[in-house]
């Protein structure tokens, strides 16, 4: 059998993951995990009270398990009293799944539609949210690059996890994956010898200053946050899916919010724009989830 898209692992994710179900789950610990949740946003501001329930749920049984904690409450008063315990459950909740050129077929779709079009702007500016680790961030450089078009062009990437976005700054991602890497840009598009990009030691990848020179990484949270600058384009890919319908749409409004006119929007292949926010978009490519936020002709 190949190698499973990281993609149809996230999606994998939320829909078995209702299998979780299948243990029992009592009114009480229903109620532990609203104490916990309350507890969390309460003393770190992080509100994950409108997630999908079964992940979260997963992912609180997996952190029990590795703590000792034989209940959520037993968990809450650890991530109360015990120094990191907190730090551990909040990465726990923060999904990682990425990889370079993650699905080539995007890339090469916004290589060959969208990028003709960002041509005409004298400035870019991209927002990658929900950035995870880093490797879309530095895959969106190197098209721009070989298109020519990084030198005008400043990436914001912004995650929830703080431990995510420093690992994106350093740029260094283990060697061994740079084979299925490079597999990856070849599908998309990519023109150049992709080991170009880096330089290695004996285990890691390190990409070059050129690229870092144009991105700017923070700590952004979707679900508290606002709207922080204005974007010609937004990719904000597999995020949604980890929300309830009422979160999603308040996402949808700041995403709306943070893109110019004739901007595009970039979600995953299995998420969609809610009303009342998609009437102000076009779809510029369904299959790709490449959507136009309406204005004027550029």
């Amino acid at each position: 059998m190949g190698r499973r898209s990281d993609d149809f692992a996230a999606y994998e994710e939320v829909a078995a993951g209702d299998a979780d179900d299948d243990i029992a789950i009592t009114e009480l610990e229903e109620l532990e995990i609203d104490l916990l949740l309350e507890a969390i946003h309460r003393m770190r501001g992080f509100d994950f009270r409108n997630y999908l329930r079964s992940s979260l749920r997963r992912r609180i049984r997996h952190r029990m398990h590795l703590e000792g904690a034989l209940t959520i409450s037993s968990l809450q008063d650890r991530i109360l009293h015990e120094e990191g315990c907190m730090e551990r459950l909040l990465e726990d909740f923060s999904i990682k799944v990425t990889e370079m050129f993650r699905d080539p077929a995007f890339f090469q779709t916004f290589r060959s539609e969208v990028v003709p079009l960002l041509r005409q702007y004298d400035r870019l500016r991209i927002w990658n949210a929900g950035c995870a680790t880093g490797e879309e961030v530095y895959s969106m450089a190197i098209l721009l690059e070989e298109e020519g078009l990084l030198e005008r062009t400043m990436i914001y990437a912004t995650d929830m996890s703080r431990a995510a976005i420093a690992l994106s700054k350093e740029g260094r991602f283990p060697l061994k994956r740079m084979q299925a890497y490079t597999k990856n840009y070849l599908q998309a598009g990519g023109s150049r010898e992709f080991s170009a990009y880096y330089t290695t030691d004996h285990a890691y990848a390190r990409f070059l200053p050129t690229l870092k020179n144009h991105m700017v990484f923070a700590q952004h949270n979707l679900v508290t946050d606002g709207s922080f600058n204005e974007f010609q384009v937004i990719l904000c890919r597999n995020v949604l899916i980890y929300f309830n319908p009422a979160l999603q749409s308040r996402v949808h409004g700041i995403l709306n919010e943070s893109l110019a006119p004739d901007g595009f929007l970039v979600l995953g292949s299995k998420e969609s724009l809610l009303a009342p926010h998609r009437n102000g978009f076009t779809e510029f490519n369904p299959e790709q989830r490449i959507f136009r936020k309406s204005g004027d002709p550029i």
